[in-house]
């Protein structure tokens, strides 16, 4: 029997357009890892390349098991590339990294070994040193023209300016990412992996994602979702190679593709998370930083304080002075409603409560902290912001106040007496 008919254990799938030499640099990593070349497949998915791509991937035919598959350029489809990568891979465990990302010689081994780990089916993050775009690490590139990964990460060892840049949030969490509230922000594809029945399971990469960022993290809520385990290794080590990036487009596109997650996974979290890369909340130290984790607790402590506030009376206040006919939207409107109120779309940051509503179709009911909800520009003429509301006044209440002015035409009620 060949080695070509041997079943790979893992599968590499690497998306590509345009950057041949890059490539190149990957590829030699991954001919150089210790798991035996038999034991793994690459597949690199070509996103509309005009340089020498496919040339320089069938150079490796020779040392690697890899496959080369060409998609039409039709704009940037990462997500789509990795989602074909995924279809001819024919291992039970699928990675991903992006061009350029120089695993070390045990990357493979380290990945396979998380995944055969007594436990639940985990999603793994492998270390990545030197991903930091927006600073990248002075004399790495340079140190990998003449220097192997593994040389490079003995000579800059653990230089902070050499570190991923989701150290500190690693390292708070003692590399236990159990700990970590939102596991999925760190869920990038440059160096991951992921069982491929579950990858499967949930649809891979979402295609809707057409320019740079979020795709990924959207792909982790929905392995959250289904139960997996988040898991960091710094075994599954890689090094990425500098090279120029649009940073200024990327960081735009970024901001847009989490208010498609938004739009996708409607839910306080990723109101936050929108409002974080749109920079519309204060931020704490390091803007780099993830600090989504850090509102949750006040989330928590609003819960409890209006858990049991009835709204019903000042509905039916706010309600008689609004016109017959009017499309209305209530922030923060409890678990029950006035006798006989109007259709409305009904948003409120507790959950539990909201399971109390009429479900039907009188009301659109919304989980919402109101700060970014998924309705339109002017989707209603009047915004009735209750008392409910106000544990989140003193944190996010200009934020969403403005939410409120940006859905509905006019506004009543706390939110808008205190904007007075």
């Amino acid at each position: 029997m060949s080695t070509q008919d041997v079943p790979s254990l893992i599968s590499v799938v690497v998306p590509t357009y345009n950057r041949a030499e890059l490539l190149r640099g990957t590829l030699t990593a991954l001919a150089g890892q210790r798991l035996p070349a038999a034991c793994f497949e690459v597949v690199v998915v070509d996103d509309g390349s005009t340089d020498d791509t496919r040339d320089r991937v069938h150079a490796f035919a020779d040392r690697l098991r890899v496959r080369y598959a060409y998609q039409e350029d039709l704009g940037f489809r990462a997500a789509a590339a990795r989602n074909t990568g995924a279809r001819l891979a024919g291992a039970g465990v699928l990675v991903f990294v992006d061009t350029g990302v120089l695993p070390g010689p045990d990357f493979l081994t380290a990945h396979l070994a998380a995944h055969r780990s007594p436990g639940p089916s985990r999603a793994v993050i492998g270390y990545t040193y030197g991903y930091r775009p927006d600073d990248p690490t002075p004399g790495l590139d340079a140190a990998l023209r003449s220097h192997g990964p593994e040389e490079v990460v003995r000579r800059f060892g653990t230089a902070p300016a050499f570190q991923d840049s989701r150290h500190p949030t690693f390292a708070a969490s003692r590399f236990d990412l159990s700990r970590v509230p939102l596991p999925w922000q760190l869920f990038w594809s440059l160096n991951c992996s992921v069982p491929t029945k579950d990858f499967r399971a949930v649809g891979g990469f979402d295609e809707d994602f057409r320019t740079w960022g979020g795709e990924d993290m959207e792909l982790g809520i929905r392995l959250h979702r289904r139960g997996l385990a988040f898991e960091v290794r710094r075994e599954a080590w890689a090094v990425d190679t500098p090279h120029p990036r649009s940073v200024t487009p990327d960081a735009g596109d970024n901001r847009s593709n989490v208010l498609t997650i938004l739009h996708k996974h409607p839910e306080p979290v990723t109101e936050l998370l929108w409002a974080w890369f749109s920079r519309h909340l204060p931020q704490v130290g390091d803007t780099r930083a993830w600090h989504v984790r850090q509102e949750l607790p006040a989330i928590q402590r609003a819960i409890g304080r209006v858990r049991t506030r009835d709204v019903t009376a000042e509905l039916t206040r706010l309600r008689d002075d609004v016109p017959p006919g009017a499309r209305i939207a209530v922030f923060g409107c409890g678990p029950a409603l006035p006798a006989d109120f109007p259709p409305a779309v009904l948003l409120d940051f507790d959950e539990q409560l909201l399971r109390r509503l009429p479900h039907g179709s009188r009301h659109q009911i919304r989980h919402s902290l109101g700060i970014r909800t998924v309705l339109p520009d002017n989707a209603v003429d009047v915004v009735l912001d209750t008392s409910r509301m106000t544990p989140l006044w003193r944190r996010w209440g200009r934020h969403i106040l403005a939410e409120a002015h940006r859905v509905g035409r006019t506004v009543r009620g706390a939110g808008a007496d205190a904007s007075g």
